[in-house]
């Protein structure tokens, strides 16, 4: 697995989700890295981590998560995850491995609807990114185009840079892991956390997993503290990066 690494301090781990890769935490690694070991991962299959032949499940990347972990001597971090790799952190949270959650917008509070919603909404994302391809570019260097393709994940787009909206696309486009980890959306379920300090985020404007999931995890979750991002999409990091870094700092 390949990671990004940056700062001094305690670690913080960063699990990025389904089609995406470690950047996308790029808009608050500056603030997290003035205070924090960050450690952001590249699951497999997906960013410049290859893919390992397993299920692409929750079980199977928490553990090579944690392979990743032991690797580096990292011992019982804060981390954090976002969509899949939310319930990659709560997973790690319900065995011990990490000490504090942060989980933004976490797979698995879904009945069989929105399970069906999410791989249908990621699907379709990387389809039209495969068919529009060569084109893509120049789309996507329009405030029209950003609003358009990028609008499903963000809800601010236009705060994305024409390169950077770019990148993500060609790197949900060709990441050989997606197939795998799609198709096993539709089992996962939530099945519990542990006993460590939890933070659940989610944005009030989420389209691909909505905001009506956060009540399911509300009842499932009582003990953890749920946080309302108000007016953020799916991936708030670009959306709202200061309030997303300080709920990472405040858990971590």
């Amino acid at each position: 697995m390949r990671y990004h690494r940056e700062g001094a301090g305690s670690p913080l781990v960063l699990i990025h989700g389904i089609g995406s890769r470690w950047q996308v935490w790029k808009p608050v690694l500056p603030a997290l890295a003035a205070q924090r070991d960050v450690i952001a991962v590249d699951l497999p299959g997906f960013g410049s981590s290859p893919p390992d032949g397993g299920p692409g499940d929750v079980p199977h990347l928490a553990d090579r998560v944690t392979e990743l972990l032991d690797a580096l001597g990292v011992t019982r971090p804060a981390v954090g995850g976002s969509s899949l790799g939310g319930a990659v952190a709560l997973e790690l949270g319900r065995r011990g491995v990490a000490r504090v959650v942060t989980a933004f917008a976490p797979v698995g509070f879904y009945g069989s609807s929105g399970a069906r919603w999410c791989q249908g909404t990621v699907g379709a994302a990387r389809s039209g990114g495969a068919l529009l391809g060569p084109v893509l570019p120049a789309l996507l260097r329009t405030r029209a185009g950003r609003a358009a393709l990028c609008g499903l994940f963000y809800a601010r787009p236009l705060r994305l840079t024409p390169d950077e909206a770019v990148d993500d696309a060609r790197a949900l486009v060709a990441a050989p892991g997606f197939a795998g980890a799609r198709r096993e959306l539709g089992a996962w379920r939530f099945a519990g956390a542990g006993a460590v300090p939890t933070t659940i985020a989610w944005g009030t404007r989420d389209l691909v997993l909505p905001y009506g999931q956060a009540r399911r995890a509300r009842r499932l979750l009582p003990e953890a503290r749920h946080v309302r991002l108000k007016g953020c999409g799916h991936l708030p990091f670009g959306d709202d990066p200061a309030v997303c870094a300080r709920l990472l700092l405040e858990t971590a």
